[in-house]
């Protein structure tokens, strides 16, 4: 009886781990190693490749920048950036965009040139720099409530002294 019962008994385990509950992660790995010569990357990449909110203040009705910081490194010249295309928040309707400002290593970036935004004698040896994205209040002072989205798209060229 007792040798059935033991039988009986690794069966049925057989059968449950069979039926095992099962998990399965998927999640995707990346890196970007940038060339000893020339590179601009975020100093903490983590944030970069999510959405960022700007704090909004609700006692002052204000609504703050963006600060983060890069590295950057030309050991042949200086680097110059700008941006591609407007930077701006949307809700969807014109009438309500609010314009962001774009500042690299302090200096103010527009879609139209690109400008020295490193000297060649920060970007040898390679520097840390501040990016801050503000946005602009609108004209009245009264930023319109709703859900803003946008993008910032910046383009950093590595110059060769003349």
């Amino acid at each position: 009886m007792f040798r059935k019962l033991t039988v009986l008994m690794m069966s049925v385990m057989a059968c449950h781990s069979a039926y095992a509950a099962r998990e399965v992660q998927h999640f995707e790995v990346f890196v970007t190693i940038p060339s000893q010569a020339f590179y601009v990357i975020p100093a903490d990449p983590d944030w970069i490749h999510r959405e960022q909110p700007l704090p909004w203040n609700l006692t002052t009705s204000t609504l703050g920048s963006l600060r983060k910081y890069f590295d950057v490194k030309n050991e042949a010249g200086s680097i110059e950036a700008r941006l591609e295309g407007r930077p701006y928040l949307s809700n969807g309707t014109d009438a309500h965009d609010i314009g962001l400002r774009v500042l690299f290593n302090g200096h103010v970036l527009n879609e139209l040139d690109s400008r020295e935004v490193v000297s060649m004698s920060d970007a040898a040896p390679g520097k840390r720099v501040l990016l801050e994205i503000v946005p602009m209040p609108p004209v009245d002072g009264v930023y319109k409530p709703g859900s803003y989205f946008g993008s910032v798209n910046m383009v950093f060229n590595a110059v060769l002294p003349k």
